[in-house]
Formats: structure tokens, sequence, C-alpha cells
């Protein structure tokens, strides 16, 4: 069998997807059904048990493919990223005739409400980043097609992505730090770049290493950071954050245990102070042509 990376790939001695056909040894393989996130957060779990690592989440609206469901849990791939988990069922729903998103939540958070008041109870919170389907408009608020109603200010087409990463990123200033956390109440550090450049229409990979190993361009670094530029991706072993300026790095960080900006060089002699290794890679990632 080939070795493949497990957080991208479904398969297992009993199943696999059905594209890794003639790739690993499976008893089974199967095309998966298409479903969608109806939780706020969906937790993707490495294996199908509430104490299972939390390996990353998914927000409301997302695509999945679902190749099993048993037991209450649904082994699936994530559309957006590939990401490959268990998630608990009742945060998903089976979709014959997947329709695209049109829009996404473009503040930190916004409500989800069952009528077009602010005064009426909100049914969910819902987080930057999730995907929506708008069936109308009442006012102030868009209707979506799977019922509720959303304020339309904090709401943003798809085709009109963020500018600027950086700023996106500056949204989650103060968040918890959340190992494997991907949504406004908490995250890590790789959900953050992650999080930031998606709203901005640039695929991103969902771990630190994976963003490391191909997202965007390998800067030469050997500790100069007159070589850096606003937006670089700057990585120690298993940690990634964001250069901005010298006095300006932004990341998601289990210390201060939030997102948090600060010099460069004090972060960079406190990771290392705290034995977890000094820089290992920088890499410019794609910027939307629009960004200063």
């Amino acid at each position: 069998m080939m070795s493949l990376d497990r957080r991208l790939h479904a398969y297992r001695a009993d199943l696999a997807e059905s594209g890794l056909r003639g790739q690993v040894d499976a008893a089974a393989f199967a095309d998966g059904e298409p479903f969608r996130v109806t939780a706020p957060v969906l937790p993707l779990r490495g294996a199908p048990r509430p104490g299972a690592s939390l390996d990353t989440e998914l927000l409301f609206g997302e695509d999945v493919t679902v190749f099993d469901r048993r037991d209450g849990w649904s082994w699936i791939k994530a559309a957006r990223d590939g990401y490959v988990g268990y998630a608990p069922n009742d945060g998903l729903t089976a979709t014959e005739s997947p329709t695209p998103a049109t829009h996404r939540v473009a503040t930190l958070r916004t409500f989800l409400f069952s009528r077009p008041d602010l005064k009426v109870p909100p049914v969910k919170v819902l987080h930057h980043g999730s995907l929506l389907r708008i069936g109308g408009r009442s006012g102030d608020y868009y209707e979506l097609e799977s019922g509720g109603f959303v304020y339309a200010a904090h709401i943003r087409s798809l085709e009109k992505p963020d500018t600027d990463p950086v700023e996106t990123a500056r949204l989650y200033l103060h968040t918890p730090y959340l190992w494997g956390g991907r949504s406004s109440l908490g995250l890590d550090c790789s959900a953050l770049v992650q999080l930031a450049w998606m709203a901005c229409g640039i695929p991103c990979p969902r771990d630190s290493d994976m963003q490391r190993d191909g997202f965007g361009d390998n800067v030469p670094y050997a500790g100069d950071e007159s070589v850096l530029k606003r937006g670089d991706l700057v990585f120690w072993k298993g940690h990634v954050g964001i250069w901005i300026a010298p006095e300006s790095f932004l990341h998601a960080n289990a210390s201060d245990m939030c997102v948090a900006e600060r010099a460069f060089a004090q972060t960079a002699a406190h990771i290392e102070q705290k034995g977890e290794g000094p820089v290992i890679g920088v890499r410019r990632p794609p910027m939307p042509v629009a960004a200063p």
C-alpha cells in the first residue's frame, strides 16, 4: 500500500474513497454521499468518539462527502480543504442536489434569526467564514435557502472576497487559542492563516506543515528580518505566524492562549527559550492583487 497522508486521503482497511482504487488496499471502495454542515461549528476528530483528538473543525454551510455512518458518527472528507476525519451525525444534513454557496459571513460572528427581527431570540451563532446560500432579502436581512435570516451587513458575496489577508487575520485578535479549533470561539495557528487567506478567495491548506511545504513561495531566511515582507508566513516546528512589520507579528499561540500581535524578535526569542527551536522556514503566500 502506498504511503498517503491520512489527513487528506480517506482510507481504512475496510473502506477507502474510490479515487484511491489501485493505490491502497481496502476491502471496499465508495464514492461517498454529499452532506452539508448544519451545526455552527462541527468537530472533526481522529476517531469516532467524543474524547478523540480534535483535528480540525468545519463551519456552517461547508460541504462534505460521507463515506460511512455508524454509531452516531460519520467518516467524512471536507470539500473545502480535503480534510478527513470523524464528525457527529447530528451536525450534518444530506444534500441530494447540492447548491453552491453564494455568500459568507464576513464579520467575526453573527446571528441566525427565525424572523427578520433583531428582537427575536437567535437560532444559531454563525462564525466568520461560514458559507451561506441566500434565497431572498427582507429589509436589512438576507433569508437563507435553508431557512432563517441573517443581518445583511454582516454578509458578503463570494464574488467579493477580502483584499487583505493580514487585516482579515486581525479580526481574530484576542480570540482564544484552541488546538484544532477553526472558529471565532477558538482557533489554532494554522487555522488563523487558513481562514484569513480563504476569506480572500485563496485556497489554503489546513495544517502548518502543509502550509510550510506548499503554500506560496519559499523565502530564503537565515535570521535577517530585512528579507521579510508583509504577509510572509514564518514557521517553527508545529507553529506558524504572520509577519507584518518588525514590531508586528500576528499568531494564535499557546503562550498567550489567544491570537496576539507582538514584535517578531521578541516572539522568536520567546519560542526558542521555551525549547521549541528556531525558525525552520518562511513562505511568501499568494496575495490578492488589491492587497497593499
